[in-house]
Order: structure tokens, then sequence, then C-alpha cells
């Protein structure tokens, strides 16, 4: 049996967390739960080379675990460009790589994921008109991209499906992790002008969702929205959200009174 740790958006820097202190009671934790793997889906920092940093350390700290992380929207704002993003930087750095569970059929597959406004479609409007909302109000709008948002996720979506029929040909199971949210339940639509119907653009998409479906991936880790969802079974996929979120005087998304006990409460280990 392999032990898998969950989590995601912990986003150190905004919540004032001592990094350093982190690591050693983060690590501690997962030793003495015998965790095998770490998985993170993305929003450390907001800052890349901080995010990269982390890992590395948590990584020197824990030798016998495997640490792995993708990037979130958070983590690409500041420190790295969008052709970086695309290059395997690091070994700890799972987009658009796979790795196999030694003694196991699984394989896990990375991809730091994006958006296509598809979880909108029903609003009837236009790429423009969700690209201009975007550049007034979402913090994205300040991570350099050469593709529009659409033209991003077909890339995505395009490196997520030779990943997975390369895992079906080698007769893999997948625990696929991603930052974006890939399934249409976790979200709440109107039909008029409220301003979370234009977010809800902005927060993955649909296609995803129906690839992960097609090619019976198992288990999906993701991050993103900072809710506390029990793990949900999807058209043969159980999907986790393992946030952490904010635990700031002004969004305090938190049920418990520190940061750790949150990462505590909110990582979840997996068996396989």
């Amino acid at each position: 049996m392999v032990k898998i740790a969950l989590t995601s958006d912990n986003h150190f820097d905004i919540n004032q967390v001592d990094v350093s202190e982190m690591i050693q009671l983060q690590g501690t934790w997962l030793m003495q739960r015998g965790v095998n793997i770490y998985l993170i889906a993305g929003d450390l920092f907001n800052h890349f080379d901080k995010s990269l940093d982390y890992v590395q350390r948590l990584q020197a700290f824990v030798p016998d675990i495997t640490v792995r992380f993708i990037a979130g929207n958070h983590d690409m704002v500041n420190g790295v460009s969008f052709d970086e993003l695309e290059q395997p930087l690091d070994p700890t750095y799972l987009h658009n790589q796979s790795m196999d569970i030694s003694g196991t059929d699984w394989r896990i597959v990375g991809n730091n994921g994006w958006y296509d406004y598809s979880f909108a479609d029903s609003l009837h409007r236009s790429e423009d008109r969700f690209a201009q909302w975007k550049r007034a109000y979402w913090l994205d709008s300040a991570i350099p991209q050469p593709l529009s948002d659409p033209e991003r996720m077909q890339l995505v979506l395009g490196q997520v499906r030779a990943q997975l029929a390369l895992a079906a040909h080698d007769h893999k199971r997948v625990l696929f992790m991603t930052h974006f949210v890939p399934r249409p339940e976790y979200l709440h639509l109107t039909q008029d002008d409220r301003f979370w119907n234009m977010m809800i653009a902005m927060l993955g998409s649909r296609h995803l969702g129906d690839l992960l479906a097609e090619y019976r991936v198992e288990r999906t880790l993701f991050g993103h929205m900072h809710i506390h969802p029990a793990p949900r079974l999807i058209t043969g996929t159980t999907y986790y959200d393992q946030a952490v979120g904010y635990g700031t005087k002004r969004r305090h998304e938190w049920l418990t009174d520190s940061f750790l006990k949150e990462w505590q409460l909110r990582t979840r280990i997996v068996t396989l």
C-alpha cells in the first residue's frame, strides 16, 4: 500500500505563515503518518520562485517522501513566464509530467490547467466580454500569456489527452492533479448579471471533466475553490478539493483557529 497526502491552496504569504517553521511541522506530520507521496495542487505563494523554493526545501526535509506540485494562478503571477511554466523546471514540478507509483499499477499525472469560459456558456456572452471582465477585475490579468484563455485551455486539453492516452496504453490507473475546477457540479450559475457569474467563467473548464470521464480517470485532485466538500464521485471519478484557503481577518474561510490545524484538517490521505 502507498499513502498519498493531498493538499492545495496553502497561500503561505497571504496567510502570513512562517515558512521555515511550517516546513518542519508539515514534514514531521507527514512522516509520522507514514505518507509516501505528498501532492500539492497549486497556490502556495504569489510568486513561482517562492513556491518552488518551499517545495524544494520540504523535499530536502523529508527525503523519504516524494513531494510534487503544480502551479496555480497565484503561483503564476510573479517570477515565471508562460514558456517557463511549460518546461520541466524541476523534478518536483509535475505540470505535463507523470510519475508511476512503484509497486502498483497507478500513475500520477499532473497539469496546471486553465479555463475557457465554458462554465458560463449558458450566459451566451462573447469571448471578448469575458476577457474584458478579466482585465478589469481578476488577478489572472497580471499573468503573462501569448494565447487567449480558450486557446490556452485547448493546449491543456491536448496535453492531458496525450498523457491519459499513454496511461491507458500502459494499462495504468490514474490519479490526476490539476489546479482549476474540472466539474460544473461545484459551481452555481444564475441567468442574470450577478458578479459571480463572470467569475465562474474563470474557474476552469467543463471540457476537462469530460476528458477525465472519457478516459475513466479514477481519482482527481484539484483546488482553486476555497470550499470544504467531501470527496465526490462524478461519472466514475472521485474528486478531491483539499484547499486550505484564507485565514485572514478580511477573508476567514477556515474551520479552525490556526494555519497548521486547518492544513491538518484539510489534508487528505488516501491509500492506493
